[in-house]
């Protein structure tokens, strides 16, 4: 079978930073030297020819292919970074500070990733959304300040503002991609205004005229996701606050699909109540697919018309994601959802596999489709950090555990530099070795049974030989001596004072109790027997209070080491030799023990066979089936 091509992708946790290389063998880049001291964030450009991150004193651009270190740029407090498209170049922000002089802090640079050189800087106080947007060629890039769009070149940073326009209320642009760049910007409801979405041409912005515009209502804030080709957008809104008070995060107002060039515009239709949880283009921009409603969820896919092609059902999904081959797609439910995650085809729309990706933070497909990255990320989840990757067919091909890990991601490629998908799912390559080393380690071992539970003062001492549990012993039933009623008879415990044969609580008096007139009653108005009452009767009569013949019970286990009871004529019976108090000889105990089991076993192939998932203890013993039933055999039982 021909290798598949080697796939790097790069991980950063609280203590190292590291490359690591693709399939089959995920190896380490050794020329790579990650910081000695903590990263705060890492980021690859577009096209996966550059990968840069940031530490305290300053950022630090590698060649991604070999790891060989192209620019060092001496910056303090960088909290983000970022390429633009095609990597000429990268953008930083760090925190805004008041300045000594009170002029205002440029904490937004532009720097040539050639020459290290600073372009431009501006002020931009917030995190969220703080780069410039570029178009896929980079000649324009584009910032919303305040409520004003401003257009620059790149290739002329030194003019400064290019074109600009002002729209009243606007609160997000998103550029679209594509040769024919456009400007989505939406308006937020105010002050019973509704909201609204326009599309402008990039080229001619400054006329003021949208190419598009669609207004609507229950919109304070709005995702916004173009097709890879630009010719169309998705715009989801919802508001702050649920009025029907069914969430917690807001309400989600509506879907609406809307063409650049202004011919196309509807509000996509939802057939079951609830939020939107994901919603993303196929990457050959002719389709869409969104899961909506109250869990389970359902997920439906659209054409470019918002008209229904495929209804997948409902199940328990909040996230959706096309391979970059529009070939296959997932559906998963990750955050408090259990973490199945299920791979379909798109051309015949079965399901191609299920993965268990629990504790999910992070999920992304590999440039060439073949293979999904899942990553369990710090804060999220503090425990079980670490990275797995899976092959489309299913199986685990490669996991490395990671403490405290705060990203992962592949290295991106173009599709059409990584080899076409095959027409049918190929096949998965063989695991690497941590794989097999991650099932040795998480193979279940037998374990010594906890028993019956004893008390602190009880442990170490002659009294924990009663609790001990042997296999001739009835199932429940701890061996020791034992009393007609199923009781034991416990040893005293040195330095455990004890009253009429009765367990001592501390703080009580230890005086015998006081002895009950024959003719004194209880709370229910019955009156109360003394010994020599009952000893009379059973003296008479043969039987106990109960109706049942009375057992004396040898305690010091020496006289007979049996149960003796009353013959016709008032003499003992010899007991059963090996039985007990259940009347069994030990052959006959053993077989009910493994019939039990037995039992055990088949209601867990029951619930196996119902899709139920089973625990590592539970799979092992229905591997002892054979065994049993071997046993059985021997004892002259089949089955």
């Amino acid at each position: 079978m021909a290798s598949q091509p080697s796939q790097q992708y790069a991980f950063r946790a609280q203590k190292r930073l590291g490359l690591v290389g693709g399939t089959p063998n995920y190896d380490p880049f050794e020329n790579f030297k990650g910081p000695d001291v903590p990263a705060r964030t890492y980021k690859y450009s577009s096209d996966g020819r550059l990968f840069a991150y940031a530490i305290a004193t300053g950022v630090f651009i590698f060649q991604a292919e070999s790891a060989q270190l192209l620019q060092e740029l001496s910056l303090p407090n960088i909290v983000d970074i970022t390429f633009s498209p095609r990597g000429t170049y990268i953008s930083t922000w760090e925190r805004p500070v008041k300045l000594e002089d009170g002029s205002q802090h440029k904490n937004l640079r532009i720097f040539s990733v050639s020459t290290g050189e600073e372009l431009i800087s501006f002020t931009q106080k917030s995190q969220e959304g703080w780069d410039l947007q570029y178009t896929i060629s980079e000649s324009h890039a584009v910032r919303l300040v305040g409520q004003e769009i401003q257009v620059f070149r790149p290739a002329e940073w030194n003019k400064g503002v290019v074109d600009k326009l002002k729209v009243e209320g606007a609160t997000t642009i998103s550029l679209s991609p594509g040769l024919n760049p456009s400007l989505a910007v939406f308006i937020a409801e105010k002050k019973g205004q509704p909201a609204s979405v326009k599309i402008y041409s990039l080229m001619s912005l400054s006329t003021g005229s949208p190419m598009c515009q669609k207004t609507f209502f229950k919109a304070d804030r709005s995702q916004i996701k173009w097709n890879t080709i630009g010719t169309q957008v998705l715009v989801l809104t919802q508001t702050d606050v649920d009025q029907a008070n069914k969430s917690y995060y807001g309400e989600t107002g509506g879907l609406y699909l809307l063409s650049a060039s202004g011919t196309f515009d509807c509000r996509v239709t939802l057939d079951k109540e609830g939020p939107v949880h994901d919603f993303e283009w196929s990457p050959n921009s002719k389709e869409f697919a969104v899961v909506y409603g109250y869990m389970p969820a359902k997920t439906t896919l659209f054409d470019q018309r918002a008209k229904t092609l495929h209804d997948f059902g409902t199940a328990f999904y909040n996230f959706i994601s096309f391979n970059p081959q529009a070939r296959l797609v997932v559906l998963a439910g990750f955050g408090n959802l259990a973490g199945n995650a299920d791979i379909f085809d798109r051309r015949t729309l079965g399901k191609v596999t299920t993965i268990d990706a629990a504790n999910t933070s992070h999920c992304d497909w590999s440039p060439d489709g073949r293979f999904l990255l899942t990553a369990t990320l710090s804060p999220r989840l503090r425990v079980d950090n670490g990275i797995k990757i899976w092959h489309c067919s299913g199986p685990l091909v490669h996991i490395q555990h990671v403490e405290e890990l705060y990203q992962a991601s592949w290295r991106p490629t173009q599709v059409d530099a990584v080899p076409a998908f095959p027409p049918t799912i190929p096949p998965s390559p063989a695991p690497s070795a941590s794989v097999l080393q991650h099932v040795a380690i998480a193979k279940p071992t037998p374990t010594r049974a906890a028993g019956a539970y004893r008390p602190p003062g009880a442990r170490g001492l002659e009294a924990s030989s009663v609790y001990k549990r042997d296999e001739q012993t009835p199932s429940g039933t701890p061996s020791g001596n034992s009393t007609p009623n199923g009781r034991f008879s416990r040893s005293p415990v040195p330095g455990r004072p004890r009253t009429n044969g009765r367990r001592h609580v501390p703080g009580a008096p230890t005086s015998p109790s006081p002895v009950r007139s024959p003719d004194a009653t209880d709370k229910r108005g019955r009156k109360g027997k003394t010994k020599k009452d009952k000893e009379k009767k059973v003296a008479a009569t043969g039987e106990n209070d109960a109706g049942r013949p009375s057992l004396e019970v040898q305690v010091n286990g020496k006289a007979n080491g049996g149960i003796q009871s009353p013959g016709a004529n008032g003499g003992s019976v010899p007991p059963t030799p090996g039985a007990d108090a259940s009347g069994l000889d030990p052959t006959a105990k053993k077989v009910r023990n493994l019939n039990k089991k037995l039992k055990a076993i088949e209601e867990l192939k029951e619930k196996s066979k119902k899709g139920e998932r089973l625990e590592a203890t539970q799979l092992k013993k229905i591997e002892t089936e054979a065994e049993i039933r071997k046993e059985l055999a021997a004892l002259g039982i089949t089955s």
